[in-house]
């Protein structure tokens, strides 16, 4: 079943064109990568595909369900009810965390299931201390994310996006604001989440990482999908020029 597909979707912010007629369909089940150079619109892509952004022309679908329509005049948007519901699918990681600074990390993580979900508070608990346990933090419920590092707040905000039982996680470029050994430790996790079969679609510069764990990576550059296909064929045998020029950069 596709858990997400985006048709035909174009978006300005103001004369600049950040995206243009890009289609992009996930399957349950499977790892996308997409990698590009700063300013290629992958990003972008995530914040349209999770309603932060409003796209100017082109349809959302999540579980085969349509929620933006791809109207004459451009996309139609659905009651904020509606948007809410499809926003149920999904779990974002960012790069700069999002934290609340003064919830524990306990409440970060709890708060959404137990507010937004209705679940019973107790059950939600026990859950976040396995999820704790789960990105090795199963001792820091209590602390306050001015107390953790870097790595840590990643970890919670990983836990958090779990804790919502979505069908697809989002992650744009979860590692950029974290140095190396930090950075190993949240791919390990993203690792076993893929090894699990989470559907995930992951904006990033860690072509290594994208390699190892992706069944399908896109290369976007100029607000366009310039390649498509398995690790195999866009990092190691890239056909497109664009693609060829920026991993020979990354020295890959």
């Amino acid at each position: 079943m596709k858990v997400l597909e985006m048709t035909h979707v174009g978006k300005s912010f103001g004369d600049k064109m950040v995206l243009q007629d890009i289609s992009l369909a996930v399957e349950t089940g499977e790892v996308v990568s997409i990698l590009g150079p700063s300013g290629s619109g992958k990003s972008t892509l995530l914040r349209c595909a999770t309603f932060l952004e409003q796209m100017d022309q082109g349809a959302v679908s999540y579980l085969e369900q349509e929620v933006v329509k791809n109207g004459a005049g451009g996309s139609v948007y659905p009651s904020h009810k509606e948007i809410q519901q499809a926003q149920s699918v999904f779990g974002l990681v960012f790069q700069d965390f999002n934290l609340f600074p003064h919830f524990s990390v306990m409440k970060n993580i709890a708060d959404a299931p137990i507010k937004i979900q209705k679940r019973d508070r107790e059950e939600v608990y026990q859950e976040v201390r396995e999820l704790l346990a789960k990105v090795g933090l199963e001792e820091k419920e209590n602390a306050y994310p001015c107390e953790l590092s870097g790595g840590q707040q990643q970890r919670v905000a990983i836990a958090r996006a779990l804790a919502l039982h979505p069908q697809i996680l989002y992650f744009d470029e979860p590692t950029s604001a974290l140095d190396p050994e930090i950075t190993a430790e949240i791919l390990r996790i993203m690792k076993k989440l893929a090894a699990e079969k989470m559907t995930m679609v992951i904006v990033t510069h860690e072509i290594d990482f994208a390699r190892q764990v992706s069944d399908r990576v896109i290369f976007m550059d100029q607000g366009m999908v310039m390649e498509e296909g398995s690790p195999e064929d866009v990092i190691d045998h890239p056909k497109n020029t664009r693609t060829q020029e920026f991993l020979k950069k990354l020295h890959v």
